[in-house]
Formats: C-alpha cells, structure tokens, sequence
C-alpha cells in the first residue's frame, strides 16, 4: 500500500453471488481494450459507502461465465490500467478443515493450484518481456491484514490464516479429490483463486482473497451438496461481505 495519506484505489472482482453490487453507487460504466482480449463485463466505477472503488464481476453479468473460460488476464489488466491498486477477490468457498463451516469468512494465506489449460500468465511470448515472480506469499500481506481487521470491526471475525485450493471446475469435487486436497495442506477449496493471484502479481497489484465458505466440501459434510444449500448460504454471506467491503474501502 502506498505511503503517504492519499487512499489507494480499491478494485473489487465479484465472484458468485457478485454479478452486479447494489450497494455501489455507480459512476460510470467501461469497457476497457486489454493486450489480452475482452475483460469478464464493463467495470463499473461508483461510490462504496462514500469510498471510490472499481467493481468487476468475475463471471460476467448474469454469471454466465464458467471459472475455466474467464479472461483473467484481461480483467486485471484493466483494472491496474484504471488505477487500481488493491484488489480483493471474493471467492465462494467449499470448507475442508474444521474451521471452515458453511457461513465462515477466510482470508487465506496460502494457495495450491490444480488447475490446467487456463491462460495463467501475462508473460505468452506474444507481449514481450519475462519475469518470474515470486510467489512464496501469494497474497498481499498488507491487504490481508486490512481485510482481518474489516471483518472483525463488522461483527463476523474471519479466519485469519488458511490454504486454498484451486481446482478447475465448474463441477464440483469428488470425495477422493476432496481426501486429497486436505492431504496436501489445503483448508478450502474453490475454483477461481488461480491464475488470479498470480496474474495480479506479474501485474504489480496489491491482491487478496476474501473467502466466504458456503457448503462443506464433498465427503465433509452429510449427503450430497446441493446447489440450494449453497444458494441458502450465499445468500446470507453476501450482507456479511458487503459489510466489510464498506469498511475496507473507507479505511484506507
């Protein structure tokens, strides 16, 4: 984060649940020409509880977009080109430890990646230039702190600490690749935390995930996962998120 008393832009990338924020006050609406190709929808620029911020939706207006077929690259390519400085990833979550049920909020510290075929890097040999990041902490620390102190202040403490796997969707995970998953350390699983982070550190961007957990994942919980037990938690995770979306943004 920048020093100094100016406020850094905040960007939001909607996931489920955020195709389109009510709560923002909108500015203005543009599409945005990439290196990369065309950006998930228009970004809207507008107004969170006083605070600027830009908003994207992930998966499109309507979500139509499955998490194998988003243009990560495109999406924040044109945030950065807008100003963005921060930007927070919201990820509907499925829970593999204990301290991951239905209804937490997680902000992750740590990520594998178990996805394939997805354009994953900026570097295509086509843009010119090469760098390898580094990606031993995937997620802004700064970022992830302000995240931990927002949900605290709005009444819904988030885990602090967790390892995200991301798998490449958009069904849902076996038992045995669930079994897996917490084999190799992961906490939570979901389908869009890459090549999300890493596009945005090639790119220079302050990014962090803000994890709300809306179903057990397969085997963790009793019967099978339905989506309306998914969409019965979504629903009221999202007032919970915007919460500490507000406070982010006017925090600094």
């Amino acid at each position: 984060m920048n020093s100094g008393t100016r406020m850094s832009l905040l960007a939001i990338i909607g996931g489920s649940g955020f195709s389109d924020f009510p709560a923002l006050a909108v500015e203005a609406s543009r599409r945005v020409e990439t290196p990369f190709g065309e950006t998930s929808a228009p970004v809207v620029s507008g107004r969170l509880d006083g605070a600027e911020v830009l908003f994207l939706p992930r998966h499109g207006i309507g979500h139509r977009l499955p998490p194998h077929l988003i243009n990560y690259r495109a999406n924040l390519w044109a945030l950065r080109h807008l100003g963005a400085e921060r930007v927070v990833g919201l990820a509907a979550v499925g829970g593999i430890g204990p301290r991951f049920s239905p209804l937490a909020l997680a902000v992750p510290h740590d990520l594998i990646d178990y996805t394939h075929g997805r354009a994953h890097s900026i570097y295509d040999g086509e843009q010119g230039g090469l760098d390898h990041v580094d990606m031993t902490s995937p997620y802004c620390e700064d970022l992830r702190l302000a995240l931990i102190r927002a949900c605290a202040e709005s009444g819904h403490p988030a885990v602090e600490e967790g390892v995200y796997g991301a798998t490449q969707g958009p069904r849902l995970e076996t038992t045995a690749e669930i079994v897996r998953l917490e084999r190799d350390g992961c906490d939570l699983v979901g389908m869009t935390g890459m090549p999300e982070a890493g596009i945005a550190r090639e790119l220079g961007l302050c990014y962090a995930s803000l994890a709300f957990v809306v179903n057990w994942a397969a085997g963790k919980g009793e019967g099978v996962i339905t989506m309306a037990e998914i969409e019965a938690h979504l629903s009221e995770c999202v007032g919970r998120v915007r919460r500490v979306l507000g406070i982010l943004a006017t925090s600094g």
